[in-house]
């Protein structure tokens, strides 16, 4: 566990930081893990010294020269219900709405971090040096022009399955998570914007994965930003942290359900990671995760749990979500 005083230090160096960047327009990454312990503000120049790479532009990804080997030993089932009934306890206690769960899944791959990052197709890429790799489908905020944006995305289907988009759709569970987070998001952007409004209300996104062709539900929600927003870009992303759509509703006792239900910090994990340009912001929620540990790869994965989720169900779409983005 980090000291409170230390992190309370690092979480207001970062927003400083980008806070002087965003008045100066000077362009910056930065990567904010979930706890917020240990965020990093990157100029360009200091992003080259510490071996980052990352992309947002969905670029296309080079084909794999090799076959791959993709083995995965995800979490027992017996303790994924342990977790799985503590979170549902408290929901019935009227503590959450709705509840992120997830667990660490172990890899063994001939693929490194590097390939992985190299030849995966996503919206967003970041790689840190033998730490760890991201391939995320989900934007966190973007701001252009002073229009602040976000795409929550919850629910996710087998694309094979017959009428997948009509099933994924109607299905109750998936509609009440996925208002829930909807609700959680517009809130936290009225934090920091007006006439905050859900422009486009759950769609569809494809994506394409090394094992299947999966279905992602999204939706589009967006508000106006003062004209001063760029001196304050540290303050209004922070302020929106962590991310409503993997940790849940209420957010605040949510996050310590997390906590006791996962029983190991979840680090970089769905944190957030985006570049700010001198002008425009782009980020994205750091899902779909491999790390590097001294016991080999580990991927992270999981998915949002109601009173209403079913835990044979809720343990498939972690497992579902153990892929590489290789076509």
């Amino acid at each position: 566990m980090k000291n409170h005083d230390d992190t309370h230090r690092n979480k207001q160096k970062a927003i400083s930081l980008m806070n002087k960047y965003g008045s100066e327009q000077i362009p910056f990454l930065f990567v904010i893990d979930f706890e917020m312990h240990a965020p990093i503000v990157l100029t360009e120049k200091e992003i080259h010294k510490n071996h980052i790479c990352f992309s947002l532009e969905a670029e296309k990804a080079k084909p794999i020269q090799k076959e791959i080997s993709f083995k995965t030993f995800p979490v027992e089932f017996e303790k994924y219900a342990e977790a799985f009934e503590y979170v549902v306890n408290q929901i019935s206690l009227g503590n959450s709405y709705l509840t992120n769960l997830t667990f660490p899944t172990k890899l063994e791959t001939n693929l490194t971090l590097d390939e992985i990052y190299t030849h995966s197709f996503a919206r967003y890429k970041l790689l840190l040096e033998n730490k760890f790799v991201v391939f995320s489908p989900e934007c966190f905020v973007k701001i252009e022009n002073g229009i602040i944006s976000s795409y929550p995305m919850k629910g996710t289907i087998d694309a094979s399955i017959p009428n997948a988009e009509q099933i994924i759709l109607a299905d109750e569970k998936e509609m009440a998570e996925h208002i829930t987070i909807v609700d959680l998001i517009r809130n936290d952007l009225s934090i920091a914007a007006k006439n905050v409004r859900v422009e486009k209300f759950r769609y569809i996104d494809t994506i394409e994965t090394n094992k299947k062709t999966l279905l992602q539900v999204s939706s589009k929600i967006v508000g106006e930003l003062g004209e001063d927003y760029q001196q304050k870009i540290g303050d209004i992303l922070f302020s929106m942290l962590p991310a409503g759509s993997i940790s849940g509703a209420p957010k605040k006792k949510t996050v310590e359900i997390i906590k006791h239900a996962e029983k190991i910090e979840r680090g970089y994990y769905t944190g957030v990671f985006g570049y700010y340009d001198g002008k425009n912001l782009d980020s994205a929620v750091m899902i779909r995760f491999i790390e590097q540990t001294v016991e080999g790869l580990f991927y992270r994965s999981g998915g949002g749990i109601t009173f209403m989720s079913d835990v044979n169900s809720e343990y498939q779409e972690l497992i579902d979500k153990v892929y590489v983005p290789f076509t």
